[in-house]
């Protein structure tokens, strides 16, 4: 029956969740939707990176302070499913032998090296070394990949999974809603909680590093302590793939993410009553948010096309459909993918035309020829998108994937 696939499940993890809930499983295919939905998210993850100018549509663009807009949501859900990889992949090695020191050991390496990533693109292709910014997109993944690996790692079952995700939303909300400010006061008394310069996160990060250091000089929206509720994210992603190793069907597996999507999305906007939405400090209550819909959109994928099945019709189990080659391109190779649309652009900006980089004259070419608001923008960061991918899609075909 296509609507009760079951997901290989190693009797390792079978041992860390309730017993009414998972029995072992026998080997079958993978879940296609998760490489389908992390390919999405990379795909618009670019797009929204290469908007040049604020003449971008709103909804390419991140909310100015508090708020949410969908490119609010693209780096929530990339974090989302490191933490659910890691359920699938660390199943994976331990099934084929590898011992936890051995896991934790790699850990420690891929982190190391993405934290690296992240510095080359933060500095490329020059920056001095007293203007380097140190925090950045792949850097917190890789704090969150290490602390949540770590967990995994450390201790067996989900409960205590889902309990140290609320610990780390409630815990950054009591720090930004009770402890004063120096220099700013207290919050919701003397200053809003999310007060753009006088919030405990940007206090911390002014303290720790020189305002050149800084993404906006007096606050980075990858900051420390913001860490704390992205590390709930994740969390958030690894109690998705301990349920879809469950041995429930697919459909009943779409529809539990489905449930705690709504549930979380709710609680999310509930709380954002008094801790308002805001991905810059990364606030608990667009934690819940959305990680909720990122939920949602896992149910999504996974009712589509593990589900229904959609443009899988006469397709081995563990072939990929052309419908869904274009996306798998980027969902198998995400950090390649990343890596090169960051480095791209100013690549381009050093190649000089007659009329000045090559960046310049497309951009003011697309602005000659596409006047109408938001669309220029819009066909530069498809362009970088379509170069991307055809940068990533021999590395595919060839079946070459940069494993850190």
């Amino acid at each position: 029956m296509a609507n009760g696939r079951q997901v290989e499940l190693d009797p390792e993890i079978a041992s860390t969740v309730d017993s009414d809930v998972v029995r072992t499983a026998p080997k079958t295919e993978r879940l296609l939707s998760v490489d389908v939905l992390r390919g999405l998210t990379i795909a618009f993850m670019i797009l929204v990176n290469n908007q040049p100018g604020p003449g971008a549509f709103f909804e390419l663009q991140h909310a100015q302070w508090n708020g949410f807009t969908l490119t609010d949501l693209v780096f929530p859900t990339f974090l989302f499913l490191v933490g659910l990889s890691l359920v699938l992949s660390t199943a994976a090695r331990l099934a084929k032998g590898a011992s936890r020191k051995t896991l934790f050991l790699h850990t420690l390496r891929r982190s190391a090296v993405l934290a690296l990533f992240g510095i080359v693109v933060n500095t490329f292709p020059f920056q001095h070394l007293d203007r380097i910014r140190f925090y950045g997109v792949l850097q917190r993944t890789a704090l969150c990949y290490l602390v949540v690996s770590g967990l995994c790692l450390l201790r067996k079952g989900w409960k205590d999974k889902a309990a140290i995700a609320v610990a780390c939303l409630v815990v950054y909300w009591v720090l930004m809603r009770f402890v004063p400010v120096p220099g700013f006061g207290t919050p919701t008394h003397e200053i809003p909680i999310n007060d753009p310069n006088g919030n405990l996160t940007a206090w911390l990060d002014r303290l720790i590093f020189a305002p050149q250091h800084l993404y906006q000089q007096v606050r980075d929206p990858e900051g420390l302590l913001s860490t704390l509720p992205a590390i709930s994210t994740a969390l958030y992603g690894v109690l998705a793939g301990t349920w879809l190793r469950t041995t429930r069907s697919t459909t009943a597996k779409a529809v539990g993410l489905a449930l705690g999507g709504v549930a979380m999305t709710v609680a999310g906007w509930l709380w954002s009553y008094g801790f308002p939405l805001n991905k810059k400090l990364w606030t608990s209550s667009f934690s819940l948010w959305a990680g909720g819909l990122s939920l949602l959109l896992l149910a999504l994928a996974v009712y589509v096309v593990d589900v229904k099945r959609w443009g899988r019709d006469g397709v081995g189990a563990n072939a990929t459909p052309a419908a869904y080659m274009p996306l798998m391109v980027f969902g198998t190779n995400s950090i390649l993918a990343y890596m090169v649309s960051e480095l791209l652009p100013p690549v381009l900006s050093m190649v000089q035309l007659s009329g000045g980089t090559v960046l310049r004259v497309y951009e003011n070419w697309l602005r000659g020829l596409i006047s109408a608001h938001g669309w220029p923008e819009l066909v530069f960061g498809l362009t970088v998108v379509a170069v991307t991918w055809a940068v990533v899609y021999p590395f595919y075909r060839k079946r070459i994937f940069l494993r850190v």
